[in-house]
């Protein structure tokens, strides 16, 4: 952490390129081939941790654990719903389970089974979804998660969780293998710049400041948080101090960050690749509205389903873009008192 800067933990090769392109001349990689990588050495250390697959082992990558773990590995095919109640039938043996799965298969064709098999006797039972958000453009609107946060915030005792790089991927997966309970995983499809330095913070929920600023606070999560990140930058260049807080913990919310930054900034902006509704600009405005109510923005995806296209441009279309939340930091400043 340097003294001369606003970043935290932010490498400086990120904070080099927010003014331009940080997905350009910097190390990449889709945080759902992150898990892959971070569940080998969580199995060395663990011998309970089994993973399960719905048909998405060469796709999240996996396929390295089956190799190293032949023995500790189960394909399901393409049979979502019957795997979820297998990794809850596994989890009452004490086995750690991670269930491997395309986001909008965990959090709609297996809810049944994620709801009644998994979540209802509290199961130790972690749910690593990829290609969550409309990330996964190029596959088209059947194969996009766009509602799977608002989901699975809405079950009674779940945790839900989106990290926004490579590195903080990696610590989410060590944390969750010791946290007794369900997990929801929540992973992209296209390659993620590394963001952090290995310094980072990373506690089950508890959200992160990774810019100081005292003009307004964007919330983000998962992939947009380094779009607040270029954000922020730009709109340094105007003169506004912007506080920047990555909330990877969308369940359970941490509390105590938002509500300082209330206090501290009076005025925030929500940053999501997810559905508008129930997700994390809802559990933000929840919290404010009972507690500070100041001006907020919320970023997200519209009432609309999205269409295929390359991951950037989707998201530029669907509003979710550095450029959209900067209006949307100038439109939430002019409300504020």
């Amino acid at each position: 952490m340097s003294t001369q800067t606003p970043y935290h933990y932010i490498r400086p090769k990120i904070i080099e390129r927010l003014g331009s392109d940080p997905f350009d001349g910097t190390e990449k990689q889709a945080t759902r081939h992150s898990y892959a990588e971070a569940i080998i050495d969580v199995g060395e250390r663990y011998e309970n941790v089994v993973v399960l697959d719905a048909d998405v082992a060469s796709s999240i990558n996996t396929t390295h654990f089956a190799e190293r773990f032949p023995e500790r590995e189960f394909n399901f095919g393409i049979a979502e719903q019957n795997m979820m109640a297998a990794a809850a039938g596994m989890a009452t043996t004490g086995l750690i389970r991670f269930a491997s799965i395309g986001a909008g298969f965990a959090s709609m064709r297996a809810l049944d089974q994620v709801r009644n098999s998994i979540h209802y006797p509290h199961l130790n039972v972690k749910i690593a979804a990829s290609h969550s958000g409309i990330t996964p453009g190029p596959d088209g609107v059947t194969h996009q998660a766009q509602e799977d946060l608002s989901i699975m915030r809405s079950l009674a005792g779940s945790c839900v969780i989106a990290p926004a790089d490579p590195v903080s991927t990696k610590m989410a997966i060590w944390a969750v293998a010791e946290y007794v309970g369900p997990v929801y995983l929540s992973f992209t499809r296209d390659p993620a710049p590394v963001l952090y330095t290995e310094d980072y913070p990373f506690e089950i929920g508890k959200a992160v400041l990774i810019r100081q600023g005292t003009d307004v606070t964007i919330v983000a999560m998962r992939d947009l948080v380094v779009q607040a990140l270029m954000a922020a930058e730009r709109l340094a260049a105007e003169g506004l101090g912007v506080r920047v807080i990555d909330c990877h913990t969308l369940k359970p919310l941490d509390e105590a960050i938002i509500l300082r930054a209330a206090r501290e900034t009076g005025a925030i902006v929500t940053a999501e690749n997810n559905i508008m509704f129930g997700g994390l600009g809802s559990a933000v405005a929840e919290l404010l509205v009972e507690n500070d109510p100041i001006p907020m923005k919320r970023v997200a995806v519209a009432d609309t389903f999205a269409e295929s296209g390359p991951y950037l441009e989707v998201i530029d279309k669907y509003g979710l873009t550095s450029p959209h939340i900067i209006n949307a930091v100038k439109e939430v400043l002019t409300r504020k008192k």
